[in-house]
């Protein structure tokens, strides 16, 4: 397995990006197009999962007023239940910790236990995003930053 994290204007990458998002969250969860790509994509930062030379994940994180906010976490279906979700958390993990920010997200309530492997908790109340359930998790060891 081999993780790299890119910008946006990596264009060969992000297009493999955006096809695994366009895949599990527009197809497969019925996620608005219009909702899935956003403003945001030009200031985060992205990372692709390959699997012997195979595009299988993908995410980004960026900073906002409240702190690092990780997102758009998508494993390709053939590559679920692998550890190839746990291990992106893990990496996207160990680039941000070191801004000593708070870290949090926004999990669809399917994948919470991966996020709490992790050490994400959940806080607050169910909500919900593009029609999924979700909690907002915050990783355990920066609850208590400003």
């Amino acid at each position: 397995m081999k993780i790299i994290s890119f910008d946006i204007n990596d264009k060969p990458h992000a297009d493999i990006a955006f096809a695994i998002r366009q895949k599990v969250f527009v197809e497969e969860q019925n996620v608005d197009r219009e909702e899935e790509y956003d403003e945001y994509e030009s200031i985060a930062k992205h990372y692709l999962v390959f699997v012997d030379d195979q595009p299988a994940a993908t995410s980004r994180w960026r900073h906002t007023d409240k702190g690092i906010k990780l997102e758009r976490f998508s494993v390709l279906p053939e590559f679920r239940n692998k550890g190839i979700g746990g291990a992106l958390v893990k990496q996207v993990l160990s680039d941000v910790i070191p801004f000593e920010k708070l870290i949090y997200l926004h999990a669809q309530v399917a994948a919470m236990n991966v996020y709490a492997r992790n050490g994400f908790e959940p806080v607050g109340d169910l909500f919900y995003e593009a029609n999924i359930p979700h909690y907002k998790m915050i990783y355990s060891l920066s609850k208590n930053e400003d």
